[in-house]
Order: C-alpha cells, then structure tokens, then sequence
C-alpha cells in the first residue's frame, strides 16, 4: 500500500526519463476567442440570430477561460459503455505518436485493454504512453493485485522513456489523517479525478473511467473530439498533473510496484511538505488555465467547414491552487445567472449527476433560473454503484436519496415545482444479471426557438462541494450554432432519459424511501473530518 511505502517516497530520486517539456505561451501569443462586444443582457427577441441569443453567455466565458474554435463536426457523441470501449480501443491501436490517459484508476483485472496497449506499443516503436491515476484509489488492494500492480509491466518491457505511470497523492490527506483513516474512506479527502482519453491528434473527453463496468452496464457522457488543438491542450495539462505525482517503478517486492519522487517533479513531495507543494504546483498551473496565459499551438488548418462550435476548457484544480483560479464552478455559476434573466423565460436545461449532492452555490442557481421545463437527472438507489456495497460506502445510496429529499423539498419551497422535475434512473437492479449503474453527469442548455441545446458541459465533475474543493476535474463547455451538433446533443440528452421516471415529494417519503440516523451520522462525521461525498 501507498501508506507503507511513505518513507520511500520521501528520498529524492532522479526520473529514468525526463517530463516533456509543458508548452506555456507568452500572453502576446494568444489564439483563443476574443470577447464579443455588446451589452450581456440585452434580451434575445425572436428574430435574433443564434449567434447573438448565444453573446450573453460567450462575453463573459471568453474572460473565464481559454477556448478554441471548431467545427460542429468535430465532436462526436457516442452513447453507450461498449460503444465508449470500442472507440477508445480502435483509436489505441491506431495511434502513431502518443497516447495519454488521465483517470481515477484502470480496473485491476483488465488485461484486454492493457493488451491493446502492449499492441500499440510493440507495432508502432514511435508511440509514447503515459498513464496518470490516483494513488489512493490505484494502491488501495496492495500488496494484493491492483491498479499499479497492473500498469507496473508495461514498464517493465516497453520501458521508462516509452512508458511513463504516474500517480497523484492529494496533499489533504497527510500526517495523522493519512495513518489512521481507513482506505476506502480516505479517498473523501481528494483525488485525481479528470478523466481525459488522448491519442495522437484525439481526445475522448468522459466522467467514465476504466475498469469493465464503465465498458458493460456502466451508463456515462463520452464525447471525441477530433481537434489538434483541444487535444494538446488537454495533453499540456496531463503532464502537469503527472510532473506533481509520484512515480510508480517496476519492483521485485510482493505488491509488484514501488512509488518515487523524482527530482525532475514540478514541486516537492505532497506527503513532505504539503503548503510548500501547493505553492509550487500554483506556480505551474495558475498560468496554465489562465485564458491570457495558456498553452497556445499554431492554427488547425485541418478543420473542414465554418468554425461554428467554441470549446471553453474547464479545469477544477483547487486543492492545488491557492489562490484558487479555477475555471469550471465560476465558468457554470455563469451560465446558471444568464438563465436567471427573464429573456430565457422560454429555454430550458438538463442537469445530470450520478451522485446527486450539487454543490449549494449551483443549487441556489438551479432554482433561479426563469428557464422552464428544466430536469433534473439522477442515479435511482437501485442504480448507485455503491448499492449494497460493504462497509461504510453502503450507507452511500441512502446519503444520496436524503439529499434528492433536500433538493425537491427546495424546489417547493421556491415554487418551481412546475418548472423542476427530478428524475431517477433506473435500468434493473445493482448486482442482478442484467442490472446497470448511472454515473453520467452534465448540464445542456436549450435557448428560446431552438429544440435542441446548444450549451453543454462535458467531463469529470459531479458538481459537488468535495469536486469544487478537493477533487481535480477536467472538463469543456461547448457552445455551438452546428445544427447538426444541436442535434446530436438532444439525441444524448432524450437517450439518458429513456430509463428514467419522476420522483416526486410524496415518492421519497414513503417508508422505504426514509434514510435513516445511522446514515445522517455518517454524513456529519465526514463532514467534520473535512473530507465530502
């Protein structure tokens, strides 16, 4: 386990290979969207054109975060957990250059896709891997099999200067608190969250990660992006998040791994001196989602047709930042606020999370909005991944129905019970042959005389307290005029609610809905140990 190998950790080691070097522009040197001109809340008549019904959300989203310009046909939707895998492992045997994957862990028994990989690796001498996970998450059954145990091999054959795995420790969890709270709790304390799935000149952008249920009966939001630009973007802020994160060596040892720190790292070791840690990694990654400051490349001259589509890169890091310039929460705080104004009476939104406890800045926003027949989506008890789980996760499914409880009974008490309406999701029952699980989560926005959205948000975030304070996430927000796109967008958006039903005030207080003290306990504790669900 990552707890007894600490003191390892600790000595300075030198990197087998050296990082690639992080490409951070001069401010002189931008490329993204510039603000538009023009007053943010004029009202949106019916004549308007998309592209001015879409300037109140563009002006202030140019100034929050870099975005680049694409063609609607650029993104493509794809909707089901096989056909999320089967992409991933096509575009992973293709690759000619490079692939990086940024996740939460790679499921510990998932040879197939580590021998896709190997395949990649050993027909195509050029390409390049480098894995990034969560320490805790990827070392918790150590020295039984697990994540790193996995991932260590690869090392071993194709060797460090083609294969790099890296794993990030957040610097919450240190001293007395790393020691004494068990593993599958600590993981409330912070982790590496992003889920970014590149290859060469492409990027799978999704809140799934890779183990076999997220391949099967796993319900996610995945979408590709074929974009040069977005995709060495995302790249740029991989090998950031891998250059603070310990990493993991072939070893001879039981557990299979050993974790370094090498002296190449942007910062000292988070378990050695977390305050210095965040002061390093704020010098790195401040300038690095700033829109006046991010990594630029030379213009795509690959895209085919008009650039109809801005993709605003979004990132969550703030455990790593002090102080935080995040760009995902103010970036959805103000689309939220533009909904709030009385032109957009006649837009309406979906909101998703498959751990439903939005953070109380976004609930707040949700129940402002003038927008009408707005849904809110939600994993059913019976579609938690934590249902009947053992342990103390088990209380998890009734922690997330008392707070759904919370959020409708808000809903009445604003009277936007005819505006707001929640829905569970539900395909079978966790743990019985045919049973799925719902872990989507995102936000569509459709704007007055359009059917479709044309505002969505798309990655990692479950939009909680903990994604906003302890979490990193990786996201983008699209904003298009692509008809076709529009229309991709609801596909993925009715699709989602094809296996919901609405649950109304009355359903959760029925008697086998009632969450009981053992649970509400729980959730306090959690609370006051600083750590979030």
């Amino acid at each position: 386990m990552l707890v007894r190998s600490v003191p390892r950790c600790f000595s300075k080691l030198r990197a087998p290979a050296s990082r690639p070097c992080i490409r951070v522009a001069r401010p002189q040197c931008r490329q993204f969207s510039m603000p538009t001109t023009g007053a943010p809340n004029a009202s949106p008549s019916p004549a308007m054109s998309s592209a001015a019904i879409l300037e109140p959300f563009t002006t202030e989203l140019d100034r929050i975060a870099p975005s680049f310009k694409i063609n609607g046909s650029q993104v493509r939707v794809l909707q089901t957990p096989a056909e999320f895998y089967e992409t991933l492992k096509d575009k992973i045997r293709n690759a000619e250059r490079r692939i990086f994957l940024s996740t939460l862990y790679i499921g510990k028994s998932e040879t197939e896709l580590i021998a896709t990989l190997q395949e990649a690796l050993r027909t195509k001498p050029d390409v390049k891997l480098s894995i990034l996970t969560d320490a805790l998450r990827g070392t918790r059954e150590a020295p039984q099999p697990s994540c790193a145990s996995l991932l260590a091999p690869l090392i071993a054959e194709f060797g460090p200067d083609r294969v790099e795995v890296r794993m990030y420790h957040t610097p919450n969890l240190t001293g007395f608190k790393k020691k004494h709270i068990p593993n599958r709790i600590n993981e409330g304390w912070g982790l590496q969250h992003m889920k970014l799935y590149g290859v060469d000149d492409e990027i799978i952008l999704s809140g799934a990660n890779l183990s076999s249920d997220y391949f099967t009966n796993r319900q996610d939001r995945y979408h590709l992006f074929s974009s040069r630009d977005i995709t060495e973007y995302y790249s740029n802020l991989h090998d950031a998040v891998a250059s603070l994160s310990f990493l993991v060596q072939p070893s001879d040892k039981p557990s299979g791994f050993d974790m370094a720190w090498p002296d190449t790292n942007a910062a000292i070791s988070p378990l050695e001196n977390p305050n210095h840690f965040v002061a390093e990694s704020t010098s790195l990654l401040a300038r690095l989602i700033s829109p006046g400051t991010a990594p630029v490349t030379k213009p795509d001259k690959t895209i085919a047709g008009a650039t109809d589509t801005s993709v605003y890169i979004l990132a969550q890091l703030t455990q790593l930042l002090s102080p935080d310039s995040s760009t995902e929460l103010p970036a959805i705080t103000h689309v939220l606020k533009t909904l709030s104004s009385p032109q957009y009476a006649k837009s309406s939104w979906t909101f998703t999370a498959g751990y439903f406890n939005p953070a109380p800045s976004l609930t707040k926003l949700l129940l402002s909005t003038a927008s009408q027949g707005n849904t809110v989506i939600t994993a059913s008890p019976f579609a938690n991944g934590f249902y009947k789980s053992p342990g103390v996760s088990g209380l998890l499914p009734d922690a997330y129905t008392l707070l759904a409880r919370r959020f409708v009974h808000a809903v009445y008490q604003h009277n936007r019970e005819t505006a707001i309406t929640l829905r569970e999701w539900r395909r079978g029952t966790v743990g019985v042959p045919g049973g799925w699980t719902y872990h989507a989560k995102g936000l569509w926005v459709t704007l007055p005389g359009s059917e479709d959205p044309s505002i969505t948000l798309i990655g990692s975030s479950n939009y909680t307290k903990r994604s906003y304070s302890l979490d990193l996430e990786a996201n983008a927000l699209i904003v298009t005029e692509n008809e076709e796109l529009k229309r991709r967008l609801g596909n993925e958006q009715r699709s989602l609610q094809e296996n919901t039903s609405i649950v109304t005030r009355d359903d959760l207080a029925k008697t086998d809905r009632r969450v009981g003290l053992k649970v509400r306990l729980a959730m306090l504790m959690v609370k006051l140990a600083g750590g979030a669900l």
